[in-house]
């Protein structure tokens, strides 16, 4: 269970966020869609603590991280939460293998079982002759589904992704949405999802749409979160 509670940012002059409360729920799969500009990305940065907000609070689990150091709370981050991207940002000079064993070495784990690991993801996400391959040399839908590999590689609670599909066409859109709902019933992960496309929000739970700073409705409503800080 993720609690965000008034949360507001602000880039100079820009008030992005105006008092935002969200609950996620835990296993749910939540989409947040809304125009360009409307603060998506800045909200799911804040969840996923890439970014701290101005005011207001985070809290994992009943846990308040908004004000923890920034060791620790990258050492939360990286135990606890998994990120997929519009463009994948995976490291050029790596192979799938070892980009999907990133996460896992940087978390401590010995490089064996680390690449044990990804190879599995990579093999059940349809990879497996892809292994040695650098990013330059998979196609986008390829580079997307290495990407959601390291995303789950140390089993995550939940996977915020931005865009994941906003780069891609609609075959392998169909697809990456597939293997989302998919994890997220094998898995139990929770997922949060932005996204400008509606075949992709029609796989939530919930959807959350934004305007101009501010959460403007929510769709699909789930049970009263019981867990709050």
């Amino acid at each position: 269970m993720i609690n965000i509670r008034s949360i507001y940012k602000s880039y100079g002059g820009l008030n992005v966020l105006k008092g935002i409360n969200l609950d996620i729920a835990t296993g749910e799969v939540l989409s947040i869609v809304g125009p360009s500009g409307a603060g998506k990305t800045t909200l799911l940065q804040i969840a996923g603590t890439l970014e701290r907000p101005d005011s207001g609070s985070v809290c994992y689990d009943g846990k308040d991280i908004t004000g923890l150091p920034d060791k620790k709370l990258s050492a939360f981050r990286n135990a606890n939460i998994g990120f997929v991207f519009q463009f994948h940002q995976l490291l050029p000079e790596f192979t799938a293998l070892e980009n999907v064993a990133m996460p896992l070495l940087i978390g401590g784990e010995r490089r064996g079982k680390a690449e044990k690991r990804a190879a599995e993801l990579l093999d059940t996400l349809g990879l497996s002759e892809r292994l040695k391959h650098k990013p330059a040399q998979l196609s986008g839908g390829e580079k997307q589904r290495v990407a959601i590999a390291r995303a789950i590689a140390n089993a995550p609670a939940v996977v915020f992704a931005d865009e994941p599909t906003g780069s891609l066409d609609s075959h392998n859109r169909d697809e990456i949405r597939q293997i989302i709902r998919s994890l997220n019933e094998q898995t139990g992960q929770t997922f949060v999802i932005v996204t400008h496309d509606p075949s992709v929000a029609a796989i939530s739970d919930r959807i959350v749409s934004m305007s101009d700073g501010m959460i403007t409705g929510v769709d699909k409503t789930s049970p009263s979160p019981d867990i709050l800080c």
